[in-house]
This record gives structure tokens, sequence and C-alpha cells, in this order.
């Protein structure tokens, strides 16, 4: 009999559990698994204290996009709760000014408009050209969207805009260390992911082919083979 690993998932920008659906279901014969709730603070290390607070005393961490900043955070305030780590679709980096002034256009589209015009804007830099005519997988990222709503979204923005360049970190890692990124990511680039991986002892790298930026929804098979082998390797 499989002994189950806590496991907890924290989802991206304008994400929740949905994100994870696939993964959870697939991965419930060897982990435990919870998801997190980043939508309260405004700040990368209040979401990695309010994950602590309510997480197992050990547990392994997975992070999607701004869910893998906010794992980078809980490894500087915490890493002997974590037993691995696993980053998807994310970047050590801090906001490029360019990045910011996109950031903010965006937050300020939330203020004048419906929620749902974020993830209808971001849409065709999200996914890979072959999904940008899957329309139940933008929809899945629109109800995500509804339900996360506006206030939580400007409270996540703030607190990517302000993240750290935690590149110098990576190297007190010291758990098994996936990092996964689609290869047509074009907002968190494969380049960026490989530099993670560089930086971090002994990390594997996993590309998922024909894949953007949500690899959890657009390939879910091949990323849940991946958090399977990283989960008991």
């Amino acid at each position: 009999m499989i002994r189950k690993t806590p496991l907890l998932l924290l989802p991206g920008l304008l994400c929740d559990g949905a994100l994870w659906q696939a993964q959870m279901t697939a991965l419930e014969s060897v982990a435990e698994i919870e998801i997190a709730d980043l939508t309260r603070d405004d700040s990368l290390p209040a979401m990695a204290q309010r994950v602590l607070a309510a997480a197992p005393p050990r547990f392994a961490l997975a992070g999607l996009s701004m869910g893998g900043y906010v794992a980078q955070e809980i490894m500087r305030q915490a890493p002997e709760r974590v037993s691995r780590l696993a980053l998807l679709g994310s970047s050590a980096r801090a906001d490029t000014p360019e990045q910011t002034a996109r950031r903010r256009t965006l937050t300020e589209l939330a203020r004048k408009d419906d929620i749902v015009a974020v993830p209808r804007l971001l849409w065709p830099f999200l996914v890979h050209p072959e999904r940008q005519d899957d329309r139940r997988l933008l929809d899945t990222l629109i109800i995500m969207a509804q339900r996360v709503g506006r206030d939580a979204f400007l409270r996540q923005e703030k607190a990517i805009i302000a993240r750290p360049d935690g590149r110098a970190d990576l190297a007190r890692i010291a758990v098994p260390s996936l990092v996964l990124c689609g290869r047509e990511d074009h907002v968190t680039l494969l380049a960026w992911n490989e530099e993670m991986a560089s930086l971090i002892p002994g990390a594997e790298i996993e590309v998922i082919e024909h894949c953007g930026h949500l690899p959890t929804l657009e390939q879910p098979e091949e990323v849940n083979a991946a958090l399977r082998r990283w989960l008991l390797a």
C-alpha cells in the first residue's frame, strides 16, 4: 500500500482549484491534496504565511505561475516544512518595468470593466496556438476569474509586482525539485524555467510539448505523469 504524501497545490493568478482538477483526480492515490487560498493577501510574504498557517507540518509543494512565486517565498520562510518542490511555468526573476506596466493596464481594465475581460484579453498569450479555439478551456478560465473576483485579482497583481528577484535563493533549496514548463510558454519563458532548474541543486526539468502557460489544463496527462514521478522518486 502506497503511503500518501501531503501535497499542497498553489494556483496561479485569477485561478483556483479548477486549475489543478485533473491532478487532484490523477494523484489522489498517492497524495493527500489541499489547494491553498491565495486570494486574501496583497504580498507574497503574507500569502506564504497564510499558507503555512493552514498547512500540515511537512508537505510536498507545487505551484504554477504566481503559485510558483509563493512556493519560492515559502522556501525562504520555512524550508524545513517542505519535503519536495515543483515549480510549473514560473520564474525566479522580478518583474521588469514592461511587465509591471502591462499588469497595471490589466488592473485598470479590471477596475473599469467586468473581471472576465482580463482572461479574455490574456487568452491568446496563455495557451498553445493549437488551443486558441478551445472554448471549454477559455470558459474554465473565465469561471475561475469570476470566482476569484476583481478585488482578489488586484491584491494578487500588487503582490506579483512587488516580488523580489529570488535567483540567489534557489541555491539553498535542498529537497527533490521539479521544474516544469510548456515549450511554447510566452508568459514565463522556457529560458526562465531552465534558469531555475540550473540554479536549484539537483533539480529535474520537464518540458511539455505543444503547451503554453497552462500545462495542468492544456496537457494534463503529461503533467500528471511528471508529478507522479516527482512524488514517488
